[in-house]
């Protein structure tokens, strides 16, 4: 797998805000009907540098390999995350330990909805979007 895969627009070299995705929130379109690109324009209102780490696009992979709702919502979001996202390399292999690498290397929020990995960040300072209500996303502040 190469460091970077692929930028989600020619603008993105003017990105003022970077965003690490997580598993759960590539699978969040099937899952919980949540339109999370628009929703992160909605929110952020900047130009926006998506990234998903390396362990994310593997662990995607692994789930889509799955049945039912859980495996289809893998597949949109590795294809997601391979159309719209740059994919980084980290150092830890394991998704959520790769999301935490990348928010310490100083990148603007991480949108996730996994309760464990929203509470580590907070506790590192970082700004965590997830699931608000009914197919809404919103900031928390640590």
């Amino acid at each position: 797998m190469t460091t970077e895969t692929r930028h989600r627009t020619d603008s993105d070299t003017d990105a003022t805000t970077t965003v690490v995705l997580d598993t759960n929130a590539l699978m969040m379109p099937v899952e919980l009907d949540v339109r999370v690109f628009d929703e992160l324009d909605r929110l952020l209102a900047a130009n926006v540098d998506l990234v998903v780490p390396s362990a994310v696009v593997g662990e995607l992979e692994k789930l889509s390999a799955g049945a039912g709702n859980e495996g289809v919502a893998a597949s949109v979001g590795a294809d997601l995350a391979a159309d719209r996202c740059r994919v980084v390399d980290t150092e830890a292999t394991y998704a959520d330990d790769a999301v935490v690498e990348l928010a310490e290397r100083g990148f603007d929020y991480v949108v996730t909805n996994d309760k464990p990995l929203r509470d580590r960040l907070l506790e590192r300072g970082v700004r965590v979007i997830g699931i608000r209500g009914h197919h809404k996303l919103d900031i928390t502040e640590p």
